[in-house]
């Protein structure tokens, strides 16, 4: 659905993205995740057509979006960070102005407007005017005109700002719902949105992207977790000399045993959790949990943005 070769844009001396690439399938929901000034903005109006690239490529469902703006922007619902509302306007009377604005053909116009309204939960809103709203259902009349014309692609630039807890999770069940029939692409700083919506997060720092994977790999590490009953005197060297392993730390788990963390060489051959079970079995460790360890999205973050 969005294919993204050597993106490159900088305003003056500031150089915003410097070669993005990146590609997105159809169905899929990817979070464009990074800190304010990271480019992510950047990325979402160049891909809408709103903003020309200094060089790269940009492809929308097999457009290119510089040669065939027009074409894509039909194909994408946009809410921006600030939604396009008019407060003295009802809820229905904008509808209707967004389904003029996108030619949407008077035969199919109820059944379009119809469903927008269903899927943004806003039937009972619909001759209020916008600014008698709470930000939460102003939040939802923006989706509901971006979803007006059956985009094929929905892309969000951070969709929650400013919402309070509650309203904050109706969005995202409201995304979650939208994703069943569009691809769906999201900036946003919070890492907990990301992993509350995204099976996959592209992490965009200083113009550059810095990970692209999906969130189980992201949490992946070749790291071990050793929880033992008694505490061996030898443990930590017998850990440290097995094949694979890099580093050994020894800490408490949360009920207070003895317990150990063995991080892997990333390209290590040996199999390190085999060589930690035959190792606990040849000295009779009694072991409580051996467990491959994980990082949070906000592990991984923190080490890109230290990092960058």
């Amino acid at each position: 659905m969005i294919h993204v070769t050597d993106l490159t844009k900088s305003y003056g001396a500031i150089q915003a993205l410097r070669g993005v690439s990146f590609d997105i399938a159809d169905g899929e929901i990817v979070g464009l995740l990074g800190p304010n000034g990271a480019g992510k903005t950047t990325i979402i109006k160049i891909l809408t057509g709103y903003l020309q690239p200094d060089g790269g490529e940009v492809q929308v469902n097999g457009l290119d979006v510089m040669e065939h703006t027009r074409d894509v922007q039909a194909q994408i619902g946009y809410l921006p960070e600030t939604a396009p509302l008019y407060p003295e306007l009802s809820v229905q009377a904008y509808l209707q102005m967004m389904a003029d604005l996108r030619q949407i053909p008077e035969a199919e116009r109820r059944a379009r407007l119809s469903d927008a309204v269903y899927a943004t939960g806003l039937s009972e809103h619909l001759t209020r005017p916008i600014g008698e709203l709470s930000k939460g259902f102003r939040q939802r009349v923006g989706l509901a005109q971006a979803i007006l014309h059956r985009p094929k692609l929905l892309i969000l630039d951070e969709p929650t700002v400013g919402l309070d807890p509650t309203q904050i999770v109706e969005v995202r069940r409201l995304i979650r719902r939208l994703a069943e029939h569009s691809t769906v692409l999201f900036s946003t700083h919070i890492l907990s949105e990301v992993e509350a919506l995204c099976d996959r997060a592209i992490i965009l720092i200083n113009g550059q992207v810095k990970a692209d994977a999906r969130l189980s790999e992201l949490a992946a590490t070749p790291d071990m977790v050793l929880v033992l009953d008694a505490e061996p005197a030898e443990a930590v060297a017998a850990l440290g000399a097995l094949d694979g392993a890099r580093e050994v730390a020894a800490f408490r788990s949360p009920e207070g045993f003895p317990a150990y963390r063995v991080a892997g060489q990333p390209d290590a051959a040996a199999d390190l959790g085999l060589a930690l079970y035959n190792l606990a079995r040849e000295h009779d460790w009694p072991v409580r949990e051996l467990r491959r360890d994980v990082q949070t999205l906000e592990t991984v973050f923190n080490t890109l943005a230290t990092t960058a």
